[in-house]
């Protein structure tokens, strides 16, 4: 029976257009999945979008359309880019659409059932940026909000808690006694040190007094779901009727790791009795021409341009080249282009021209059987099993940039 493999990316979330970042972690997760399969695996691929929170009503309202409709068209935009990077996704999941819903409610229900959500009025330091509220440890070391945060305001608020802060001691034991749960290494050394500080119980609803646009909780119609445990279920709700869980990874940005996808979902699943997924494989940040890729600079959106100019698998083959997994890369068209003429056009273009015309010329088009008494041919056999071994190895971590690099010493 074929074992079937489960790969997410994080779902973007629908507050702008697609960029670079956006564009690689489909990439990574697409290279991953085309991998799998030609290995034997029945492969599924899931990605999709975040539809809710105070961002996505903010920004509906200021167009003047429904929060449905706005949601609607960056669906559209999203998976046009998908289309355009030939990304093979299996399912795109909506937080929007009921299989979702139920599923998000039904977890809420579960845990205030088990008594695990308790109502409780608490002051504490709020991100509208990053809709999420905060504490004195999340100041960088001169007691400052970084600047991620954005504005920082203070609000005493009645809202319902998940008792995160009681699966801490479980969440450290796992993360030591499952050293490939979170890739590379390095970054889940950051999140135990994370945890070294105690937890406080996380904050799952937000009142509708101030933000109707999301899930309303079963238990009270006064609330809805808190954006991120809201986001987070996606990767089972798209699965709840399939035998695929737990997920064999969640390919995500290193600026959602902790403590997303590090902290709240494995103790949220711990909760609920169910299995966390097996590996958190962690990216870095793209900068572009040196310059952190966003939107105030301008320059998150020009580098999909080159799909149009130079076609998708070149841009995916420079995005997996340049990036090893787990670090941050700079991306300039100075080094695409001298990607594409270098590696494209003059090491792989031309060995595929002159081994045809060779063929072609000597052999009449039929590549002939070969000698195995042959130097050449000897040491050419020897370099493959070389590459094949490096290869492999590479892909078995993910390491995907480290592959091709091997690859191409053989080219």
């Amino acid at each position: 029976m074929t074992r079937p493999f489960y790969i997410t990316t994080a779902i973007d979330y629908a507050n702008g257009a697609p960029h670079l970042g956006h564009a690689y972690e489909k990439v990574l997760a697409d290279v991953i999945s085309r991998h799998q399969r030609m290995s034997g695996y029945q492969v599924h691929f899931l990605t999709g979008l975040d539809e809710h929170g105070q961002k996505v009503q903010q920004t509906a309202q200021k167009r003047e359309v429904n929060p449905q409709v706005f949601v609607d068209e960056i669906a559209e935009i999203f998976k046009a880019m998908l289309k355009s990077l030939n990304v093979s996704n299996d399912d795109y999941i909506r937080t929007t659409e009921p299989r979702h819903k139920l599923v998000v409610q039904s977890f809420l229900q579960k845990l205030y059932d088990q008594g695990l959500i308790y109502l409780g009025k608490k002051t504490d330091w709020y991100s509208t940026r990053q809709e999420q509220f905060l504490t004195d440890k999340d100041r960088d070391v001169d007691g400052n909000w970084p600047e991620i945060y954005g504005e920082v305001t203070q609000t005493t608020e009645e809202n319902y808690y998940f008792k995160l802060s009681q699966y801490q001691p479980w969440l450290i034991e796992h993360i030591k006694s499952h050293p490939d749960f979170i890739n590379p290494s390095f970054r889940a050394k950051q999140v135990l040190e994370f945890l070294k500080e105690p937890l406080n119980d996380l904050c799952i609803s937000r009142p509708k007094s101030r933000l109707t646009w999301g899930i309303e909780l079963p238990f009270d119609n006064n609330f809805v779901t808190y954006v991120w445990f809201d986001a987070l279920t996606n990767y089972y709700s798209a699965v709840a009727d399939k035998n695929l869980w737990p997920a064999d990874v969640h390919v995500i940005g290193k600026d959602i790791l902790s403590p997303p996808h590090a902290v709240y979902w494995p103790c949220m699943l711990k909760a609920l009795n169910i299995d966390p997924p097996k590996q958190l494989l962690v990216h870095g940040w793209w900068t572009v021409d040196s310059k952190k890729a966003s939107k105030s600079e301008g320059n998150a959106n020009d580098t999909l341009n080159l799909i149009q100019s130079h076609g998708a698998d070149a841009f995916r083959y420079y995005l997996s080249r340049e990036m090893v997994v787990g670090q941050d890369a700079d991306f300039s068209h100075k080094t695409f282009g001298e990607r594409y003429k270098a590696d494209l056009a003059n090491n792989l273009g031309n060995l595929v021209n002159r081994l045809l015309n060779m063929v072609g010329r000597n052999y009449a088009g039929s590549i002939p059987a070969p000698s195995v008494d042959e130097d050449l041919e000897k040491s050419l056999r020897d370099l493959w099993a070389v590459t094949h071994k490096k290869y492999f190895d590479s892909f078995a971590t993910y390491q995907i940039s480290h592959a091709l690099e091997s690859l191409w010493v053989f080219v």
